[in-house]
């Protein structure tokens, strides 16, 4: 049941009005059945295993709250730990690290047969497992308290609106409002509604616009040569960021409308002056988990400048591995982290006076690591930026056969560039607004005409590429 459906829209109509009309006490149980339900709708078999895990760590949580005993304690996170990690290893990961035992395993001629398992990879699973993670480990460091209510702390753990691409949620923040009566706000209604409204835009208007003409490049790359791999990895860029920002406004506004307050998840990241900035703009609750329970428990900055940087190095490594069971997902981590070392050594100071060359050079180097993470292959990768300047000396010649090859031809209508156009200018006003400021909010103070003319002029436009984009295409995060 992905958000962009007529499913989704019509259980979420279902469940907004169950939940103000049930008694408040009554009103984590209908949030538990439906995020079961909802989770259930991409594979029944997928509840068992997000059950056994919320079941795990609860317990590893009353657990952790009945004992003084350091040495008992952290045999209890070690087994939750090995639980949670476990499971994800096994169906995301198995694979991959079996692959590379057996190449290795080849290099000397040991006679080592291949293992693989045929699992399909569960929605969400990444996601989840980190938010159980972070639960125990807050409870085991005395951060948070132990939830005596199972099953409102199943409803924080499979909440449908950031169960299945986050935002990654902390315990303090989520659980106590699974946990308070809220009473209906028309403001927050709204709220809700307008950050959802904006969220789809950014899916089906522009992201699933330009997947089109990305898919059309990256899924046969040894056809093309030359300025075509340059759009088509600009267009990747914004693609994924509309793509998955676009995914968490409408989770952030789902849950507005049952009075739940998401952590933001992206805020202009593309207007980072720095990749140290970009990275405390771009998946928010992913990046401050990676900092809060990986970056600092290895020493983070406290050991030298060298063991820093190892520290950072580590960190992206395992964060990209995080989005995928690949060595380029793993490369594109790197290149990050290799960023973030050079920033850290070479650019302690920064000038304010050239701000938008900053963030010019952010943006080249955050689409060039693009390329490794959209590639279906490393050859690919190394062929792509082999080949992407290829026949640059002669500019016209170069963008002409790219936008061609693109599937953009020069000599079509004024409406197909105004279809990518005018979208893209929109994305970026609102982007450069929003650096700041709360525009959500900001809105809520325009005069009711302009309002309503907004909301009209982009239902209409949502309508209009639901019909130029046939089918629903799933969020990119989703396999991750």
């Amino acid at each position: 049941m992905s958000f962009n459906s007529i499913t989704f829209a019509v259980f979420l109509v279902a469940v907004f009005l169950i939940y103000w009309s049930v008694p408040p006490k009554h009103r984590w149980i209908l949030l538990l059945v439906s995020s079961y339900y909802f989770y259930m709708s991409w594979n029944t078999i997928y509840i068992f295993l997000i059950f056994f895990t919320t079941v795990i760590s609860y317990l590893c949580g009353r657990l952790l709250a009945g004992t003084q005993s350091k040495n008992k304690k952290k045999a209890i996170l070690f087994c939750s730990a090995s639980v949670s990690l476990g499971i994800l290893f096994l169906f995301k990961y198995f694979n991959f690290f079996a692959d590379i035992f057996f190449m290795g395993a080849r290099l000397f001629s040991l006679p080592v047969h291949p293992v693989t398992l045929s699992l399909l990879l569960p929605v969400g699973i990444s996601f989840y497992t980190f938010q159980t993670l972070s639960y125990v480990i807050d409870v085991y460091y005395g951060k948070a308290e132990a939830e005596k209510h199972f099953g409102k702390y199943a409803v924080f753990i499979a909440f449908f609106p950031q169960l299945v691409a986050g935002p990654i949620e902390r315990t303090e923040n989520l659980l106590p409002q699974i946990k308070e009566e809220h009473v209906f706000r028309y403001e927050d209604a709204v709220y809700g509604l307008r950050q959802m409204l904006w969220g789809f835009f950014k899916k089906i208007v522009i992201a699933d616009t330009l997947s089109y003409h990305v898919d059309f490049i990256y899924d046969t790359p040894f056809s093309y040569r030359g300025g075509v791999f340059l759009i088509a990895t600009f267009f990747f860029s914004i693609q994924i960021y509309c793509d998955f920002s676009g995914y968490s406004d409408i989770a952030i506004g789902t849950a507005r409308l049952f009075g739940i307050r998401l952590m933001e998840n992206f805020r202009s990241p593309y207007l980072s002056k720095s990749v140290h900035e970009f990275w405390r703009r771009w998946h928010i609750s992913l990046s401050s988990w990676f900092r809060d329970y990986v970056y600092i428990p290895l020493g983070g900055n406290r050991r030298g400048h060298i063991r820093k940087q190892l520290n950072t190095l580590l960190t992206f490594l395992l964060s990209g591995l995080w989005h995928g069971a690949d060595v380029t997902f793993v490369f594109w981590g790197g290149i990050h982290g290799f960023g973030q070392i050079a920033e850290n050594t070479f650019l302690r100071k920064r000038s304010r006076r050239f701000s938008w060359l900053s963030r010019l050079a952010v943006l080249l180097f955050v689409t060039f690591a693009w390329i490794f993470f959209r590639a279906n292959t490393l050859q690919e990768a190394s062929y792509i930026i082999r080949m992407m300047f290829w026949g640059i000396s002669n500019p016209v010649r170069y963008l002409w056969d790219g936008l061609t090859g693109i599937g953009i031809r020069p000599g079509m209508r004024t409406i197909t560039y105004l279809k990518i156009g005018v979208p893209l200018l929109a994305l970026f006003i609102v982007d450069w607004i929003s650096r700041d400021r709360d525009l959500f909010s900001e809105v809520s103070k325009c005069p009711k005409a302009v309002r309503l003319g907004i909301y009209y002029l982009m239902g209409f436009v949502l309508i209009f590429y639901c019909f130029q984009n046939i089918g629903e295409n799933q969020f990119v995060y989703f396999q991750f």
